[in-house]
């Protein structure tokens, strides 16, 4: 998308400090992982609720036990380097509408749900991450995809504008980390498979349209 300050931490340096020593990390890539993992964590419980409720009794307690590794790490990431971060806060169910009515009233089945809560919280993660790494994300364009994503995948409009378009197609690329972490801890997850040819379908006819 072409967003100011993309480049401004070093990924691969981050990766390897944090494989020998995470106090080396400066304060700016310390806030960015601290950013990242508080994230990670606080994504998955709002984003159950979004799903139906045998996915979230499902899931809940490891989610929560999820959340709460993470967070920890983070502390100790954050507190070495003298910065201090905040979780962020995802949206959940009764916090959105469409057209006035409860944004799940048009939605049925699980994919048309979950598209829904992966568009729109993602959403929120990309800007919550990108805000730590002091990348500039157009606060119009936010906004814009915010409206456009809860209106479409909530079924209140035919298509989205070709910016949003092409915003949502990069933000759906994470079926490449579904993919990775299922593959890099030998999870053979059916779920995680799941997730992932949601993504990656949803990913492409993005593109192709």
């Amino acid at each position: 998308m072409g967003f100011a300050g993309a480049d401004a931490v070093d990924g691969a340096r981050v990766v390897e400090r944090l494989r020998t020593d995470h106090t080396t990390l400066s304060p700016a890539e310390a806030r960015s992982v601290a950013a990242t993992l508080l994230a990670d964590g606080a994504f998955s419980e709002p984003y159950c609720e979004w799903l139906p409720t045998w996915y979230e009794l499902a899931l809940i307690a490891p989610v929560r036990y999820g959340d709460w590794r993470l967070r920890r790490v983070a502390a100790a990431v954050a507190g070495a380097a003298g910065v201090t971060v905040a979780a962020p806060r995802f949206s959940r169910p009764r916090d959105v509408t469409v057209d006035g009515r409860p944004a799940l009233a048009g939605v049925s089945g699980f994919r048309d749900r979950f598209l829904l809560a992966d568009a729109l919280l993602h959403l929120e993660w990309f800007n919550h991450a990108a805000a730590a790494d002091g990348i500039g994300v157009p606060p119009d364009l936010v906004e814009r995809t915010r409206e456009e994503t809860v209106s479409y995948y909530g079924g209140d409009r035919a298509s989205l504008s070709p910016p949003v378009r092409r915003f949502q197609r990069l933000l759906f690329a994470d079926d490449a980390w579904v993919r990775r972490v299922n593959d890099r801890y030998d999870l053979n997850s059916r779920l995680f498979g799941v997730w992932e040819r949601i993504l990656s379908a949803e990913r492409e006819r993005l593109a192709d349209e």
